[in-house]
């Protein structure tokens, strides 16, 4: 009776968590259009990149789908062409491993595109080995940190000459799990005993909280704003790279409370496209709603130094 009673408790548990998940899942209820608006997503062949770019097509924008395999984003492209009917979206190659192929977007879209009006830095990823990239950057926190801030910095001219204007940076939760620790920052004392992927992608997302918020000081005045996100947990191909033995066998109910792409989505666009947010910057967002960072990620100190430390890691001084 007493086992009865357990799974009985554990069932409705479960139920409450999924309505709650359902119940508050943020969307986007805004419709404006963007004709005459360049739009830049990473990682948008997949997830929550192609939905949010999707939407934005959908609007009308101009709009750049920035990826690393040049099958899948072309693939991604005919894709949105063939929903939204705008055939005003291009797909452009950017490997975020290779900081060389960053330069090189950067300078493709400064040499081609007259304006730059939103700039969606999505693109991330998860499990992955604790390995160094061609750069002699640890590749999830190249891909995740590194190449995005470099991608940003080279892009703030003409997103300053097309203001207002907005920058996006797809964060995470797990921000709250990591502290920024200047001597490993590159995870050069890890070894194959200490590094987990699940440190790494935490450390790579508070980089991205403290990016925001240097990058919003350094912004002010020229009507360029810059906002943070919490995407939720989205049933993505990140999901299917965790390789927790455990996971494994909870998926199936996991998945349950998870968000689609498309839900995972409606911050990213809502930060995009919000009349109310076009002077809101240096703030974190999820589910369509502001949310209040903790007391250590909102350390000036810290995003100041962070940012030197990256300006002299990707060579952009």
């Amino acid at each position: 009776m007493f086992l009865i009673s357990l799974a009985v408790i554990h069932i409705v548990c479960l139920i409450l968590l999924i309505l709650y998940c359902r119940l508050t899942v943020g969307i986007c209820k805004c419709s404006k259009h963007l004709y005459g608006k360049v739009v830049i997503v990473t990682g948008a062949n997949s997830g929550v990149g192609f939905e949010t770019a999707k939407d934005l097509a959908a609007r009308g924008a101009r709009l750049i789908l920035a990826c690393r395999n040049e099958e899948r984003g072309t693939t991604a492209r005919e894709k949105i062409v063939s929903a939204t009917g705008n055939n005003d979206v291009h797909y452009r190659h950017l490997d975020l491993a290779s900081l060389a192929s960053v330069r090189k977007f950067a300078a493709d879209i400064i040499k081609n595109e007259k304006r730059v009006d939103i700039l969606i830095n999505n693109a991330g990823i998860f499990y992955v080995d604790n390995i160094k990239t061609e750069d002699n950057l640890f590749v999830g926190m190249q891909t995740n940190h590194f190449a995005p801030f470099l991608l940003t910095s080279l892009l703030l001219p003409l997103l300053k000459s097309s203001a207002p204007s907005r920058i996006i940076n797809v964060a995470s939760t797990s921000y709250m799990r990591s502290k920024i620790d200047f001597e490993n920052l590159n995870m050069e004392l890890e070894n194959k005993d200490t590094y987990t992927c699940h440190k790494a992608y935490c450390m790579t997302k508070l980089c991205n909280v403290y990016t925001t918020l240097e990058l919003d000081r350094r912004l002010r005045g020229t009507g360029v704003t810059v906002n943070c996100l919490h995407p939720g947990f989205v049933d993505t191909n990140i999901v299917t790279t965790i390789q927790w033995p455990l996971f494994r066998f909870i998926k199936p109910v996991v998945r349950l409370t998870m968000k689609s792409a498309w839900e995972g989505a409606q911050t990213s666009i809502y930060l995009a496209v919000a009349p109310e947010l076009e002077n809101v910057s240096g703030h974190y967002f999820s589910d369509c709603r502001e949310r209040g960072l903790t007391k250590k990620a909102q350390d000036v100190d810290i995003a100041k130094k962070l940012w030197e430390v990256s300006e002299s890691l990707v060579k952009l001084k």
